[in-house]
């Protein structure tokens, strides 16, 4: 009886054995036919069977698997996932990357790396912002020396304000100490004499040789890890959580103490949660770190001018436009400084009677009234000079001409701002 036993078992697991390798066998040709529902079934019927196989036989089936489930591209998010893993076990079983299988994995591994790239790509140019960042999410995590893409993934997520999604890889970046500093490779086209950045240095270097390109120039891009952290803290913000926000901030500029970015960061952070005054002082302590940066003075001024600090205010954009004579923002903040001046004397104008004393009065205050609009009139024409379809400019303009007598000067800026609106 002990033999006999014995010899069942044996048989059992020979018919176990056949039964795998003719569903393989199915498989494969499936595979090969391309019909790769057929070879989804014929693997699923071997699944049960495989525990017991030898490695030889394992791999196999996890190769197939694999083939199967990726389908030369076209298996859905969940199937390429399951044949990542299954190509993964491959090479468990094989010990190795260089084992049967390997090479032929690697390949396909790039292809579906590109597959996903090519689809988060595609996914972006159409907007769908939720299947771009997936597809960026499961190309880092096929390569996971490519941060760039765990970078994209977080940015893309942002786009589609999915911001649980993207406060997770924000983080991630984060914790990795992601800075995403790259270089730019640039040279001059001869023909259009437009600055034109190339892929890579190969590619600019032989337009340069070919002599279509003159002046080449590389450029480092800046460190993306205050936009990292910033944005950490703003989706803090959103969600309410202000002291995860704040942390967030100490955190990064306790590690990195002369980063002007993460100065500013935690400066517009500041001023998103209403904290006005630490929002000033920490602009003051980034214009002593680069005291040669305008849009600081700038800022600077626009906080000082909410808080009802002319003075300051002025001297911040004068110190903008002293630094970057071209920042038109800083002029036209100036006008508005200016120009508020008016309502107080136009309110008291209106307010006067008709007696001799009143219309005196009116007299003084019209002059001043005059004046102070005259003195707007340099810096929002210095405004359309450097910006000629800035409409607000023109619209001021217009009530300024109108308002001080100066019909022609009215006319004019009154049929450009018809001509920009008709452009639009």
């Amino acid at each position: 009886m002990k033999k006999q036993f014995i010899v069942a078992l044996a048989l059992l697991v020979s018919t176990i054995s056949f039964a795998q390798k003719n569903e393989l066998k199915t498989a494969e040709k499936a595979i090969k036919s391309g019909n790769f529902a057929d070879a989804k079934s014929a693997i699923q019927s071997a699944e049960s069977l495989i525990a017991n196989a030898d490695d030889k036989l394992k791999a196999k089936f996890y190769f197939l698997k694999g083939q199967a489930l990726y389908a030369n591209g076209a298996g859905s998010n969940s199937d390429m996932d399951q044949a990542i893993e299954s190509f993964n076990m491959v090479q468990n079983v094989e010990g190795s990357t260089k084992g049967k299988y390997g090479s032929t994995i690697e390949d396909l591994k790039s292809q579906m790396l590109n597959n996903y790239l090519t689809k988060a790509n595609a996914a972006l140019q159409s907007k769908d912002y939720a299947a771009s960042s997936i597809g960026f999410d499961k190309a880092y995590r096929m390569s996971p020396k490519d941060t760039t893409y765990l970078y994209y993934a977080a940015s893309t997520a942002v786009s589609g304000q999915d911001y649980t999604t993207s406060l997770k890889f924000y983080e991630e970046l984060r914790d990795l100490k992601f800075k995403g500093i790259s270089t730019e490779y640039s040279a001059v086209n001869k023909e259009t004499g437009v600055i034109e950045n190339f892929d890579n240095k190969s590619l600019r270097d032989f337009s340069v040789k070919s002599g279509t390109h003159t002046t080449p120039k590389d450029k480092k891009t800046e460190s993306k890890s205050a936009e990292i952290v910033k944005n950490i803290a703003l989706i803090h913000l959103s969600n309410g959580d202000n002291e995860k926000a704040i942390g967030a901030m100490k955190e990064a500029r306790e590690q990195n103490p002369d980063d002007l970015g993460l100065l500013i960061s935690e400066a517009n952070v500041q001023l998103k949660m209403g904290n006005k005054e630490r929002f000033t002082e920490l602009m003051k302590e980034a214009t002593l770190k680069d005291p040669e940066n305008a849009e600081l003075q700038y800022n600077l001024g626009v906080i000082a001018a909410e808080a009802g600090e002319k003075d300051d205010a002025m001297a911040y954009y004068e110190k903008a436009i002293y630094l970057n004579p071209s920042y038109t923002d800083a002029y036209n903040n100036i006008a508005v400084l200016i120009l508020s001046e008016e309502s107080a004397i136009v309110e008291e104008m209106n307010s006067l009677g008709n007696s001799s004393a009143d219309n005196k009065r009116y007299d003084e205050l019209r002059a001043k009234r005059t004046a102070i609009l005259e003195s707007a009139i340099p810096y929002l024409e210095t405004t359309l000079k450097l910006k000629p379809k800035d409409t607000q400019a023109v619209q001021t303009l217009m009530n300024i001409y109108r308002g001080s007598g100066q019909t022609d000067k009215y006319k004019a800026m009154k049929a450009k701002l018809e001509e920009l609106e008709a452009g639009n």
